[in-house]
């Protein structure tokens, strides 16, 4: 059986040096409070650190620990404590600020054994601390070859027992002479996975709440200038009506806006719960560490001059910033920001610079871009489009997207999630979360730059190398329903926000105009929609009461899952305000959406929310976007498959080794010889067919002597592969005549044999040729993609794309989304190939890239599906040295 989808047995990274620091185990961390701590491996620096550490810990904790009183530590204790080799003896420690909280550690047994054990600061039990450990632990220990992790725990310590309970491991549990013996794998499994995802969630939504629901704010920075932005935040806050205490800081002034001005945030009598930054950049570290001081629990930072400046010492202070700040347990949003919204009653926080906001509704929203915030907003309070809560990230140096959509899954408050995007951190764990989300509350996004790749300065992210079309079908894969522009987003917004989801793809037209009602019906048609009948046209004198009895009439039509209803102003007819509220009061009711088109008029018109648009383009092209979403959302999603044959650790072990003998940089790498790469196939249970070089043709005759039967002598070159003016394939040679003959005349019309790059292979049964693909992007992680073979596939870039793990139904669609897919299903006469072998050959190259990261490309074409089975004939393969995924197995803020 193959492992747990993506699972591996080792790092990405690995110290060949017992000595040499693993500066990769650091990590940034979100504790179960939604706190923010440091954690890395012990030094021998850490001496005194450790000493203050354990001075701090109560009689009780040591004893759990020690199983003795063991009040404080010997100098030999200390030195052997911070002392370790990084490899059989392991430990890390989490810090916040400077001081030391907890240390988890592990010492080698055996080969594959090695006992672990944990120390946390009484005040920080019960924060997950003990939890996070042991995730970078165990993944350190699989690093080093640990296969199994055991301790020894008293009864009586019920918090560490939990811990080892609760990890979704497969705990053995003994009792003997007074203490619980704990033994189990820390392979990763399909529930320890869960769990971490579940904590993840838990603690990164916990962090965004902190930040979106203060009891007090400090405005550092605050100005008495009208025209500075810290005098427009003090004055939203407190015009704004936020429910808490709002203190001014500015160290010139006495009073700003009626309010008391301190000079530094230490001076501040109360408590502070959220800090806006509006100082000069340089000067924001200063105030980092006055917070930290304070004990506040998240900055918003509008302050500009850091990454986006495209200079190196702007980075440099961003880099710094989110340091100081996540080492003091606060999250940072910006910098370089709009800011902050929250329109719920209990709070009513604008700690932004916007100075219209839509009202309170139902869509949460996040935008990455502060200069675009503020249009953005105007647009949506034009439209009547309420907001819970809204987020601009700026720079994103730290809360991004990601953490939002966490927040948001839970939040009883947002129905539905838009999403700006510039640039995306972390592609697989947004595909990961947007899924999640999408399952229970509509997720809209806009991704700018889908055709350059390009991300705004400010924003440290990989590149992307993956094609625009593999970007759009993550966010397929996931749910999410994405256009191309803000107005499209909120057009969207409209229907989900304020109507029913429809229930199946067929739309009733109907409205007062023949030529308007015709051309909804087409626009619905291109949006992917059925329309129902003919569309209905009342002629230019229809009354309310017209447009009443016929919304009724679709509305109990079971065979109508929705209405688009076109009005166009007469100087004779009725008043659009009563034909408003005739379909508001029908729709009110109706158990399906209704979306209209008023002439010129765009938003939310009468209390039942109906959507209006200026034309009915717009309104169909909304609906089609609902309507596609809601199918998404009814059908099952499937499951990765388990897939037989596999042998992860010695496809692994290859990779490696076929890397670690590589001439040139690593980085670089090589491509894998054929015997290596029919190997690496053999080991996720697929075979390649077998090929012998031929340069010359004493070698193509003693192939063809070696593979008996009927052969396939071809040419290699790249530059002839797919050439449907040569024929670079001789079929059917079964003595030596036929092959001297093939190879004279294929001599003759190619390039030189040698250069050619002939070779002899047996004859394949026949079939429709499909190319297989994935590779390793330096962002996304894995990609798989899957086309029919031929240049005129290329040509038309006909291929399907998908982010791994892959489901049954992912696998599914790759295979039918192609244009050219007919031909597999016995198009004009052809065969019917075997799909599910198909399928099945997918999933292993996506379960190999996967799993496998050395293995930087690999590329099956062609394969051959026949009516049972298929052949592979042909294949590439890359090793390379990983880039690293920020995703593998432990939590840790990028």
């Amino acid at each position: 059986m193959c492992p747990v989808p993506g699972a591996p047995a080792t790092s990405l990274n690995t110290v060949d040096e017992a000595a040499d620091y693993p500066a990769h185990w650091e990590a940034d961390v979100v504790l179960s409070d939604g706190a923010t701590a440091h954690l890395r491996p012990i030094v021998p620096a850490d001496a005194e650190r450790l000493v203050e550490f354990y001075a701090r810990v109560s009689d009780r904790s040591k004893y759990y620990r020690f199983f003795a009183p063991y009040p404080t530590l010997s100098g030999r204790d200390v030195e052997r404590f911070t002392n370790v080799d990084h490899r059989d003896r392991v430990a890390l420690i989490l810090l916040i600020g400077d001081a030391m909280i907890a240390v988890g550690r592990y010492e080698r047994l055996d080969a594959t054994d090695a006992e672990v054990s944990f120390l946390v600061e009484d005040e920080h039990q019960g924060r997950g601390v003990g939890s996070v450990l042991l995730e970078h632990l165990a993944q350190a220990a699989r690093e080093r070859g640990v296969r199994r992790f055991v301790a020894d725990i008293l009864p009586a310590n019920h918090k560490m027992i939990d811990v080892f309970a609760d990890a979704g491991y497969t705990v053995d549990n003994s009792y003997e002479d007074g203490v619980v013996h704990v033994e189990f794998e820390i392979a990763p499994t399909g529930s320890s996975l869960e769990v971490m995802a579940a904590r993840e969630h838990r603690a990164e939504a916990r962090s965004i709440e902190r930040l979106l629901t203060p009891r007090s704010v400090a405005v550092v920075g605050a100005s008495r200038w009208r025209e500075k932005i810290g005098q427009t935040l003090v004055r939203n806050l407190v015009l704004g009506g936020f429910t808490g205490p709002v203190y001014a800081v500015n160290r010139e002034a006495t009073a700003i806006t009626g309010l008391p001005a301190y000079k530094s945030v230490r001076d501040v009598p109360g408590e502070i719960d959220l800090a806006l930054v509006a100082v000069p950049a340089d000067a924001v570290a200063e105030v980092v560490l006055d917070c930290a001081a304070k004990g506040v629990r998240g900055l918003v930072v509008v302050s500009s001059g850091f990454a986006e400046t495209g200079e190196p010492v702007g980075r440099s202070r961003q880099g710094e910033l989110v340091r100081l700040a996540r080492a003091h347990g606060m999250r940072i949003v910006g910098p370089n920001c709009l800011g902050i919204v929250n329109t719920d009653p209990a709070f009513s926080l604008n700690a932004s610079l916007a100075t219209t906001l839509p009202p309170a509704g139902r869509v949460g929203f996040f935008a990455q871009s502060g200069a675009l915030g503020s249009a953005i907003l105007a647009d949506g309070a034009a439209r009547g489009l309420g907001v819970s809560t809204f987020v601009s990230a700026g720079n994103r140096a730290d809360v991004s997207g990601n953490d939002l959509l966490q927040y948001w899954r839970d939040d009883p408050a947002t129905e539905v999630v838009l999403l700006y995007l510039e640039s995306l951190g972390n592609p697989r764990k947004f595909s990961r979360l947007s899924r999640a989300v999408a399952e229970v509350k509509p997720v809209v996004a806009v991704k700018s730059g889908r055709s350059t790749q390009g991300v705004p300065l400010g924003h440290t992210v990989r590149p992307i190398e993956a094609p625009a079309d593999a970007l759009d079908a993550m966010f397929r894969q996931s749910g999410v329903v994405l256009v191309d522009t803000i107005p499209e987003m909120f057009d969207v917004a409209q229907v989900l926000a304020f109507q029913p989801l429809p229930t199946g793809r067929t739309v009733a037209v109907m409205g007062n105009s023949g030529a308007l009602c015709l051309l909804a019906a087409d626009a619905a048609v291109s949006a992917g929609l059925d329309v129902y009948g003919d569309p209905v046209g009342f002629g230019a004198g229809a009354t309310a009461d017209d447009y009443r009895k016929a919304l009724r009439t679709f509305v109990d039509e079971p065979a109508v899952s929705s209405v688009l209803v076109v009005y166009a102003p007469a100087v004779d007819g009725p008043d659009g305000e009563d034909v408003a509220a005739a379909l508001a009061e029908v729709a009110a009711a109706a158990g399906k959406p209704v979306v209209t088109t008023f002439q010129g008029q765009r938003g939310v018109r009468g209390p039942a929310g109906v959507p209006s648009y200026p034309s009915p383009e717009e309104a169909a092209r909304a609906l089609g976007h609902a309507t596609a979403y809601a199918e998404w959302r009814r059908r099952s999603h499937g499951k990765v498959p388990r897939l037989e044959g596999c042998d992860t650790a010695a496809a692994r072990k290859l990779a490696r080794g076929a890397l670690s003998a590589v001439g040139t940089d690593p980085q670089t790498g090589a491509d894998l010889p054929p015997a290596r790469l029919r190997e690496l196939l053999a080991a996720y249970g697929v075979d390649l067919l077998p090929m012998v070089d031929a340069p010359t043709l004493d070698a193509a005759l003693a192939a063809l002597d070696l593979l008996g039967g009927e052969v396939v002598l071809k040419a290699m070159s790249p530059r002839l592969r797919h050439r449907p003016d040569l024929a670079a394939v001789w079929r059917n040679i079964d003595t030596a005549d036929e092959m001297r003959d093939a190879w004279a005349t294929m001599a003759q019309t190619l390039l030189d044999p040698a250069e050619a790059g002939f070779v002899v292979q047996p004859m394949a049964p026949g079939g429709v040729p499909v190319s297989i693909r994935a590779w390793e992007d330096p962002l996304f992680g894995p990609v798989v993609s899957f086309g029919l073979s031929g240049v005129a596939s290329e040509l038309l870039g006909d291929r399907s794309y998908r982010i791994p793990p892959l489901t049954d139904r992912d696998a599914a669609e790759m295979v039918r989304e192609v244009k050219a897919a007919a031909l597999l299903m016995g198009y004009h006469g052809g065969i019917m190939a075997d799909l599910g072998a198909v399928e099945d050959l997918v999933h292993r190259m996506s379960r190999l890239v996967d799993e496998v990261p050395e293995v930087g490309s690999i590329e099956l074409d062609p394969v051959l599906a026949g009516e049972s089975g298929l052949t592979v004939v042909n294949g590439s393969a890359r090793v390379a040295a990983p880039a690293g995924r920020q995703d593998w197995y432990t939590r840790r803020l990028p």
